[in-house]
């Protein structure tokens, strides 16, 4: 790491308000995810982080399908796990914007895993 680069990080370090703003939109964002997930039936985990992993409820299969569909709408998301836990999803913190983009996209996304897997 050069000098600029650590002059940099420490200066990040420092900035105790930006650090406390980002922290405060992370959570914001968090827990408006969170009442989306629930708004569909589905399950947000607790977090802690900058992502809200979501129970969809179903099995892996499910979950992929919600998955891709989310995808093929420009929406995205992860899988965080593997079975027998690949029954999620994983939704990172975004801007207003986007998470307006998961909300609208969400339920079309499970209208067509159900219709998929019945």
């Amino acid at each position: 790491m050069c000098r600029i680069s650590q002059a940099g990080a420490l200066a990040a370090l420092a900035d105790t308000d930006w650090m406390t703003h980002v922290q405060a939109q992370v959570a914001s964002a968090r827990d408006r995810i969170g009442a989306i997930a629930k708004q569909h039936g589905l399950i947000p985990l607790p977090s802690a982080t900058n992502f809200v992993t979501i129970e969809c409820g179903k099995d892996g299969d499910f979950a992929r399908a919600v998955l891709a569909a989310l995808v093929a709408d420009g929406i995205f998301v992860r899988m965080p796990f593997v079975a027998p836990q690949d029954r999620c999803i994983r939704v990172s913190c975004g801007t207003d914007a986007q998470i307006s983009a998961f909300a609208a996209a969400i339920p079309r996304a499970l209208t067509a895993a159900h219709e998929k897997l019945g």
